[in-house]
C-alpha cells in the first residue's frame, strides 16, 4: 500500500489535475523514517515558497516526495498514479531517448543518492599561493551515513581525507547513534595551492556508495540524479582570501 500526498495548486498542475505523490505506507508510518507534516520551519511559520499552510517533508528521499501545499492524504492499494512518479523523476541508460523511452519499465526515483559539494570557494576562483581551506557538505539517501569524503589535486590520482562534523567540536562517526542520519556532514581540508589547481571532492557513503567520476557515467535523458565529483577550479593569483 502507499500513502500518497496529494495537492492542488494554480502553479503546479500536471495536465490540468493536482500534483501527486506517493511512499509505502511502512515508510510513512516507521517512527525511524522520521516522515513529518510541517507547518513550522526553524521555529517560524512555513512560508509560502516553502509549502504553507503544510507540506509533507520525507527524510532521505528526493525532494519531489515532499509534496508542497498540502491538500489531502489518502491510503491506497497501489503506487500513486500521478504524473510525477509515473512519467517524471525516473533514472533511464544512456541509450533511452524521447523516441524509445518507456516510462512504465523503471520505477520512481525514491531515495537520492551519495553526494558531495565544495562551498568554501567558487569555480575559477583567484587564490593567492599558500594555504587553502576546502570546505563543503556530504549526503546521502535513506539515512545512509557519510564515511568519508576525498579531496584530490591530481584529478583523482591521489586522495587526502577530509575531517568531517555535524556540530562544532563533536567528533562525527558514520551511523553512530550520536550522529543525525538525515543532516549533512560538513568536511573541511587545507590543501596548499602553489599553481593553478582544479579540486576535487567526492563522498563515500555508509554502504560504500561512491559519487561516480563523470556525468557521462550516470548520464540519463532527465538529467536527474547527477552527483559526479565536484571540481572546483582554482586559479593562482592576487586574491584577498
Amino acid at each position: 500500500m502507499s500513502l500518497p500526498s496529494t495537492f492542488s495548486t494554480s502553479e503546479i498542475m500536471e495536465n490540468g489535475g493536482p500534483y501527486k505523490a506517493s511512499i509505502t505506507l511502512s515508510q510513512a508510518t516507521n517512527p525511524e523514517a522520521d516522515v513529518l507534516l510541517a507547518y513550522e520551519m526553524n521555529g517560524e511559520t512555513l512560508n509560502r515558497d516553502h509549502g504553507f499552510p503544510l507540506r509533507v517533508v520525507v527524510p532521505g528521499v528526493i525532494g519531489a516526495r515532499s509534496v508542497k501545499w498540502l491538500d489531502s492524504i489518502n491510503v491506497i492499494a497501489e503506487e500513486s498514479q500521478g504524473f510525477f512518479m509515473q512519467k517524471d523523476y525516473k533514472m533511464f541508460p544512456p541509450s533511452v531517448n524521447w523516441d524509445n523511452i518507456n516510462w512504465s519499465s523503471r520505477r520512481p526515483q525514491m531515495d537520492f543518492p551519495v553526494q558531495s559539494a565544495i562551498c568554501s570557494v567558487e569555480d575559477v576562483q583567484m587564490v593567492k599561493p599558500g594555504k587553502v581551506s576546502i570546505k563543503g557538505y556530504a549526503v546521502s539517501g535513506g539515512g545512509r551515513g557519510i564515511e568519508r569524503v576525498d579531496i584530490s589535486l591530481d584529478g583523482g590520482k591521489n586522495w587526502v581525507e577530509a575531517s568531517r562534523t555535524q556540530e562544532p567540536g563533536k567528533q562525527y562517526i558514520s551511523e553512530h547513534s550520536s550522529s543525525d542520519k538525515w543532516a549533512w556532514v560538513l568536511f573541511e581540508a587545507t590543501i596548499d595551492v602553489s599553481q593553478t589547481t582544479e579540486v576535487i571532492a567526492k563522498a563515500v557513503d555508509s554502504a560504500a556508495n561512491v559519487q561516480p567520476e563523470n556525468v557521462e557515467s550516470v548520464w540519463n535523458l532527465r538529467g536527474v540524479l547527477n552527483t559526479s565529483w565536484h571540481r572546483v577550479l582554482l586559479r593562482l593569483g592576487h586574491s584577498n582570501l
